[in-house]
């Protein structure tokens, strides 16, 4: 039976906008990834049996795109979704073991988190950091993509992201993809601008950092605010 021939809230993707995704068995998750089944078995026929024949989804999951393309029903571009949604899944849960595990302490303690975030994207990006009086991370926000103006980054918006999650203090992150982990004198005036907002409103910056690769300046360590 195809998928399509199913009633409809037992269809994968609809069952998922009707009832939620914590209500489809595994097999029905990877079968969305997969899309389509092939001519003698339903997509969600493919999926079970790539489960089954692993064992669970925790091993699935460690397997090469060489050994997912030996299961029937799945080629190259199947299991490089698979592996895409697998590395989401490591990359998700690496980040929140440090958001709910790591206190924030020292500008090192910054770049270790977020140096193996930034320090492979291509554009600028500029994140506030929310922590807690315990001085543990919240929640992260990406404020603007691209180039790094006043017009872009505004304390309104970085404080707002700061109010709405009732932070105790705030740490400003954005990275140079050029390598250069100099600040400009753009980015120094920034944060004095931000640095004055959050005296205002009683949200201290903790620190600024710029990630550039593998190596990281820290506002505070350089005295620049």
């Amino acid at each position: 039976m195809k998928v399509k021939d199913l009633p409809l809230d037992d269809r994968p993707r609809e069952k998922l906008m009707l009832r939620g995704a914590q209500n489809l068995t595994d097999a029905e998750l990877l079968a969305i990834l997969l899309r389509t089944g092939t001519k003698g078995m339903s997509v969600i026929t493919v999926a079970q049996n790539l489960i089954t024949g692993q064992g669970n989804l925790a091993v699935l999951a460690s397997k090469p795109l060489k050994t997912l393309t030996q299961n029937a029903g799945i080629g190259n571009d199947k299991a490089a979704t698979l592996i895409a949604a697998f590395e989401i899944s490591r990359r998700i849960l690496f980040q929140s073991k440090w958001f709910s595990d790591k206190k924030i302490t020292s500008p090192k303690d910054i770049a270790e988190i977020f140096i193996p975030i930034l320090k492979d994207e291509l554009k600028e990006k500029f994140i506030v950091v929310c922590l807690n009086s315990a001085n543990k991370i919240i929640k992260m926000e990406t404020i603007s993509i691209g180039s790094l103006n006043s017009s872009i980054v505004h304390p309104r918006e970085i404080f707002k992201a700061a109010i709405e999650n009732s932070s105790a203090s705030i740490i400003l992150i954005h990275n140079h993809p050029s390598g250069n982990p100099e600040p400009s004198n753009e980015d120094v005036e920034i944060t004095k601008k931000l640095l004055e907002s959050g005296k205002i409103l009683d949200i201290p910056v903790f620190d600024h950092l710029i990630i550039a690769g593998n190596s990281y300046t820290s506002f505070i360590e350089r005295r620049l605010i």
